[in-house]
């Protein structure tokens, strides 16, 4: 396997190895609750839940055809993907003591309905049309230190559903064919992936067949160099694996076991260390909220003739945290006008999407008759709309984390302590069920009986003007020469009319095409805005909760230095002055400890 090199097996996502610092947060939480600091205490509890929670959720996908689905029934151990069926819908499979398959059904209007099914043979029920999704627990090894594999139905181009599992998916395995290098098309999609999703191993499958996939190989990581993509390019045969699993030293040769070992090792580090960045920068702003109270009131009790100098001290660093609050402040600014401007760029990226596809559509349409395949037109407008959304809200979800990291930079500290605000990618494929299809043509084209009574029609004028010039020489009516105009203007009238229905056919699926549009943008608007105002609270709550706990904390501060300035008996101020330090000297262990893990 080539790629970055593999972070340490013991720094894996598992509760053992997220102990020490799971026991920090706790001791560090009761620090928080003895100084009656609820807004902190809450906020290590939301730390504290995202370092004990052990799963990793894997996301598998590629091209159609690469072998996504067998290697998904590889790493689980059994068949919870299918591989020849003509269905296709997103697996997720997690661990459970016991196998057990639930079907997500489409009801209508938006709901959903589960239904357990045989574990065994999921298959019959899986057919349905309105199956949407399938859930499978089983007791698989590879599940059970963590993982939740999640197998989206073909790429991201194909399927829309895939950027919905992608934007929820802490890793993603994209799947290709040994047999071929990359596309220029799947290097673009692969660094769109890496926008939602950082963690990306790129699989090459089906090494058993292609002698020449260690060319391919070195050729997809030039390639993967030249777009600045460090993905890891792992060679296996997820077919191999499953025909000699029970041989350990064959099954090495399938690439496998080493691809596992570098989920182990590497997806996993990379998912703790995630969680624990975020924790540890949690960790240091609390702890440095804690310690500006006891040491304001520990050297007021030191000295208490420095009251007044700490005091004004303290009510400068007041007046700043006041500021933050502000409507004026810098990242108050800042956050509004980044949103102003996400919220334009969005829906001008929506709009210049869907006017795209509108004149493609267009231009197909104007290119042959749109009653021949209405059905299947508007079956590939809907999924390429779809595509077009999943497109356009990935694009707001990474445009509104780098909003986040540059109100964060106008924060007061380094941009690197200053947390953010977790920001995940809703399901995009919710956001088309109000939408109606595509309408039906109403100009369907005639049967042959209209057909035979045009034609009847033109032929009748045309044998009636001829057979009487013709009776001028003595012809009867119905002769040769009438019967050929006859033909002639038949034939003609049933061309000409052919041609003004289908034009009318033209014109009516182009305003049918017109009105889905209307609808989707309506929809999709809304709910785009909807989402990006969610962003804007959910920044403006988080960076307003910083400046409200610091201003707390320096509120502490003076409250705590006035009541170490109004006077204690020497053996009460030696006292609490012995607590106060070794306070502080716990406190700065935990965060040394913290920074060292």
């Amino acid at each position: 396997m080539s790629g970055p090199v593999v972070a340490d097996a013991a720094t894996a996502k598992h509760p053992d190895a997220m102990a020490p610092l799971v026991g920090l947060l706790d001791e560090l939480l009761e620090w928080t609750v003895t100084a009656a600091r609820g807004d902190l205490s809450v906020r290590l509890a939301l730390s504290r839940a995202r370092v004990a929670d052990p799963r990793v959720r894997l996301v598998v996908v590629g091209e159609s055809g690469t072998g996504m689905s067998t290697l998904v029934n590889g790493l689980v151990g059994v068949a919870v993907s299918a591989t020849q069926s003509p269905v296709s819908v997103p697996v997720i499979a997690e661990y459970g003591p016991q196998p057990t398959a639930t079907l997500i059904r489409s009801v209508g209007n938006g709901r959903t309905q589960r239904q357990r099914v045989d574990p065994l043979d999921p298959g019959p029920a899986l057919a349905a049309e309105n199956v949407i999704r399938a859930e499978f627990t089983e007791p698989s090894p590879l599940l059970a230190e963590g993982f939740v594999l999640m197998d989206a139905p073909g790429a991201p181009a194909d399927t829309p559903a895939a950027w919905s599992l992608i934007a929820a998916g802490d890793a993603v395995l994209y799947v290709a064919d040994a047999g071929i290098a990359l596309t220029t098309e799947q290097i673009t999609w692969l660094q769109r992936i890496q926008q939602v999703c950082p963690t990306v191993v790129c699989v090459l499958n089906k090494i058993d067949r292609y002698p020449h996939w260690m060319q391919v190989q070195q050729r997809n990581r030039e390639l993967l160099d030249e777009a600045g993509l460090g993905f890891a390019v792992a060679p296996i045969s997820a077919l191999r694996h499953l025909q000699t699993a029970s041989d350990p030293r064959r099954d090495l040769e399938s690439g496998v076991p080493q691809l596992i070992e570098h989920l182990r090792s590497y997806v996993l580090g990379r998912a703790d260390t995630v969680a624990r960045d975020a924790a540890v920068r949690d960790i240091r702003t609390i702890v440095d909220q804690l310690t500006l109270t006891l040491r304001s009131e520990a050297e007021t009790l030191r000295d208490p003739r420095r009251y007044r100098e700490i005091a004004d001290q303290l009510r400068m660093l007041r007046s700043e945290a006041d500021e933050l609050r502000q409507r004026t402040a810098g990242w108050q600014v800042t956050l509004a006008e980044g949103c102003a401007e996400l919220v334009g760029d969005i829906e001008h990226d929506l709009r210049h999407r869907l006017r795209t596809l509108v004149r493609e559509a267009e231009s197909e349409i104007a290119e042959r008759d749109p009653a021949r395949r209405w059905s299947a037109f508007g079956a590939d407008l809907d999924a390429r709309i779809c595509a077009a959304v999943e497109e356009n809200f990935v694009v707001a979800h990474y445009r509104s984390v780098e909003l986040a990291q540059e109100v964060s930079g106008k924060f007061p500290g380094t941009e690197n302590d200053v947390p953010l605000p977790d920001l995940r990618l809703g399901d995009p494929s919710e956001v088309l069920e109000p939408v109606a299809s595509l309408e039906p043509l109403d100009t369907a084209k005639h049967g042959a009986t209209q057909q035979f009574l045009t034609a009847l029609r033109g032929s009748y004028g045309g044998i009636l003007m001829v057979g009487l010039a013709t009776s001028l020489l003595g012809m009867s009516l119905v002769n040769w020469y009438s019967a050929g105009a006859g033909v002639l203007l038949g034939v003609n009238a049933l061309w000409d009319d052919r041609r003004i229905r289908k034009q009318r056919r033209q014109v009516e699926a182009k305003v049918a095409v017109a009105r889905l549009m209307d609808d989707v943008i309506f929809q999709v608007g809304k709910e785009s805005r909807n989402r990006l105002r969610a962003v804007q609270r959910t920044l403006r709550s988080h960076f307003t909760d910083l400046a409200n706990q610091t201003l707390r904390s320096v509120d502490d501060s003076l409250r705590a230095a006035e009541d170490a300035a109004a006077g204690h008996a020497p053996e009460t101020r030696a006292r609490r002055l012995t607590e106060i330090e070794s306070t502080l000297v716990r406190l700065r262990e935990i965060r040394e400890t913290a920074d060292a893990l």
